[in-house]
């Protein structure tokens, strides 16, 4: 008996191992899904979604352009036709982002608006484990002196000191999401005492979220004095731009230290500057910036007290094996009419 149910073309438009393109074929036969990497930019490392410069042939490229117009759902967003994209994928009705922090770049593309039919899911989750083990590590690295261990290594000289532990420490994290609580449970195994900062926090439990409080960001400031590591998390958007200044740091205790894993827009780089280089903070772990890269003349490079990461905190080698767990639990919801997992508000951008 012929399958007489609606047919969709999957087109995957970024790099994927194999055996995750074999596992997106097998959630459906009404899946038609196509992967052509010849077409696609080689991936520089691991999940990298966005690949080496990219050169097609003519023919190659009226392949690609025929694909996009084909195609009912992507896979990722098209990095090689970011500003045409609505022209040419006309037929779209679902993207599924690789990214979880998508907000600022779909307002700034205006896919919202020039792509009102389609729906927009981020891959929330999919980077937890990895960017939560990146502030572990650096609260361990801060608080061990791991910087005073490799410069007395580096200069074979055998001196004792004290470092401190995490326990009983106060840790304030700004945006509970799914990177947050699992932060904030890995933090409560080191018996660390967790505040958790959330833009509603009114009939939530806090132990359900593995936070010891709960805080509203209205009254955030006020916890900051109690804070030994202060964690962004939150998404950029027009309430989180400029989140932290000059006086919010001088509210943390002297010898804080801060983590910033959300976006750089939410932090004034200069003020941050200054309470490092005051002493104020005793140390800072930044994966996000507000230009990046980095320009080579920021006094972040040569602090020695900071660690800068090159917005590579969340990547993982596993990360395609997840995102792909996340996209055939939705292309199953997607087929079963049902609500997708992760669909971004384009009005709240996340």
């Amino acid at each position: 008996m012929v399958d007489a149910r609606p047919r969709y073309r999957v087109l995957i438009a970024s790099y994927l191992e194999a055996e995750h393109v074999a596992r997106i074929r097998a959630v459906d036969p009404r899946l038609d899904v196509v992967y052509e990497p010849t077409l696609l930019a080689e991936p520089r490392y691991p999940a990298d979604h966005k690949g080496k410069p990219l050169n097609r042939s003519d023919a190659e490229e009226a392949r690609w352009r025929e694909l996009l117009s084909s195609a009912d759902i992507l896979f990722d967003f098209d990095q090689s036709h970011i500003e045409d994209l609505p022209d040419l994928a006309a037929n779209v009705r679902w993207i599924q982002a690789t990214s979880s922090g998508i907000g600022q770049f779909v307002r700034r593309t205006g896919y919202a608006e020039r792509m009102p039919e389609v729906c927009f899911t981020t891959a929330r989750g999919v980077h937890a484990q990895p960017l939560a083990e990146f502030c572990l590590m650096s609260m361990l690295m801060f608080g061990k002196k791991f910087f005073r261990i490799r410069e007395d290594q580096g200069r074979k000289h055998w001196e004792r000191h004290a470092g401190t532990d995490l326990a009983g420490r106060t840790l304030v994290i700004v945006g509970l999401g799914a990177v947050g609580q699992e932060l904030a449970r890995m933090a409560a195994a080191l018996r660390m005492h967790v505040v958790g900062v959330k833009t509603q926090v009114e009939g939530l439990d806090p132990a359900e979220h593995h936070v010891d409080e709960l805080v509203a960001v209205s009254s955030w400031r006020d916890v900051l004095p109690r804070a030994d590591t202060l964690v962004l998390i939150a998404p950029h958007t027009d309430a989180s731009e400029g989140l932290v200044g000059a006086e919010e740091l001088a509210r943390l205790p002297r010898g804080a230290v801060f983590i910033n894993i959300g976006r750089g827009a939410l932090v004034d780089e200069a003020a941050l500057v200054e309470a490092l280089s005051s002493g104020h903070l005793s140390g800072a772990s930044l994966d996000v910036f507000a230009t990046e890269p980095l320009p080579t003349d920021s006094p972040l490079w040569a602090m020695p007290n900071v660690v800068v990461s090159p917005h590579s905190a969340s990547t993982s080698e596993r990360e395609n094996e997840r995102i792909t767990d996340l996209f055939c639990a939705n292309l199953r919801r997607f087929l079963d009419d049902g609500p997708l997992e992760n669909v971004l508000d384009t009005e709240r951008l996340y």
